[in-house]
């Protein structure tokens, strides 16, 4: 069975989120220094979907990661590696023609002159996915589905699944999208920054960063980026070590129907913690007003500034679909982000979620306090930690 008609009408929600993407097999430096200088490198995987579903079943979600693989060692060692998270990884598709997608980078920070990625993706097997090959009703079985602009990237193909994909029709789930503006994946490509903007415009949840934003579209500022952002429910612009700023609205059922009016009750937004409401429009929809949540970053002494993004989605998203408060999201999203800071690889173990919702629980003045280091998340308790009788 293929095609997103058919995929909806077998669909059943049996998943929390179901996440779509390329991952890679990626080789981490033993030491610092530029790629022609490092001696040796480990094996790891990284991509930011599968990233956000092994960190959500770490969380204790029912994740599921559906993409497409060589039928190689690499594609071996990519599934059985995500599975190894509790990831469901049944609607993975292999290709024979194909080969996995591999990456060697630096160990300095992506935002910096000297990072240094070398990327062996081109033509690989998850390129080759379009509306055509994908199980639709795998996509179709969660709560939430989780996109990113990198797919969109990748092939005329990626980029026409994910306008199905995103595509507002009955059966639907709930889209969450990562903007994850790559540049050096759009080269020679000038639609890049309207094909984002047209797909986040799409989605019910939408993560997008200050800096990709400017760069992009050439947007600057939170508020400026929700004017050009007026549909998504949600509207999470992260903002660096200033943190993010949450917009937040009622899911208003549209093309979707009743499906997206049942999906109003996990993403409805508690506003106990929002400063005062600011209003967006759409030349199209009448938008209620939204309420804004800024959230404070943590301090972390950062390892590697890898994947902590695809750990700040996969923290909003946990808990959002616990129907936490706005505010506690954006935390729990920032303690994820954290995890992943103070390891070398795009993966870890995040906090139990006892510890983790003692975090979120603490008052303005002790989560300011708060400075998480490598190892904090294995720590019983932080001396910024409240103690309640």
């Amino acid at each position: 069975m293929s095609g997103p008609a058919a995929g909806t009408a077998a669909a059943a929600t049996t998943t929390d989120v179901v996440c779509l993407g390329e991952s890679m097999v990626t080789f981490l430096p033993s030491q610092p220094g530029r790629l022609a200088d490092v001696p040796s490198f480990g094996r790891g995987i990284g991509g930011a979907e599968s990233n956000v579903a092994c960190a959500l079943a770490a969380a204790g979600h029912r994740a599921a990661w559906v993409g497409r693989v060589g039928a190689d060692g690499f594609g071996d060692h990519l599934v059985e590696t995500i599975a190894s998270y509790g990831v469901d990884t049944s609607a993975v598709r292999r290709d024979p023609a194909r080969p996995t997608g591999v990456y060697f980078r630096t160990a300095t920070d992506r935002g910096t002159d000297t990072h240094e990625v070398a990327y062996y993706r081109a033509g690989s097997a998850a390129s080759a996915m379009s509306p055509e090959n994908v199980p639709y009703e795998a996509l179709f079985a969660g709560r939430f589905l989780h996109l990113s602009g990198i797919t969109a990237a990748l092939s005329p193909d990626c980029l026409a699944l994910l306008r199905e994909l995103t595509a507002p029709r009955p059966g639907r789930p709930l889209v969450s999208f990562d903007v994850n503006h790559r540049p050096h994946l759009w080269r020679g490509c000038a639609e890049d920054a309207s094909v984002l903007l047209e797909l986040a415009r799409r989605a019910d949840l939408v993560f997008v960063g200050e800096d990709e934003a400017e760069e992009a579209w050439g947007i600057v500022g939170a508020e400026a980026i929700r004017a050009a952002l007026p549909e998504p429910s949600v509207l999470v612009v992260k903002r660096g070590s200033a943190g993010a700023t949450v917009f937040a609205s009622e899911l208003r059922p549209g093309p979707r129907g009743a499906e997206a009016a049942a999906g109003a009750a996990v993403l409805a937004a508690s506003t106990d913690t929002v400063s005062a409401a600011t209003p967006a429009t759409s030349a199209d929809t009448a938008t209620p007003a939204d309420t804004v949540t800024p959230v404070p970053a943590l301090r972390v002494d950062v390892v590697a500034a890898v994947g902590a993004g695809d750990a700040f989605a996969a923290g909003f998203l946990s808990a959002t679909l616990r129907g936490l408060p706005v505010r506690d999201r954006a935390r729990h999203g920032h303690l994820m982000a954290a995890a992943v800071l103070t390891v070398p690889g795009d993966l870890t173990d995040p906090p139990s979620r006892d510890r983790a919702d003692r975090l979120v629980a603490l008052d303005e003045a002790a989560w300011g306090r708060l400075r998480l280091a490598p190892g904090w998340t294995a720590a019983d308790r932080a001396p910024e930690e409240v103690r309640t009788p």
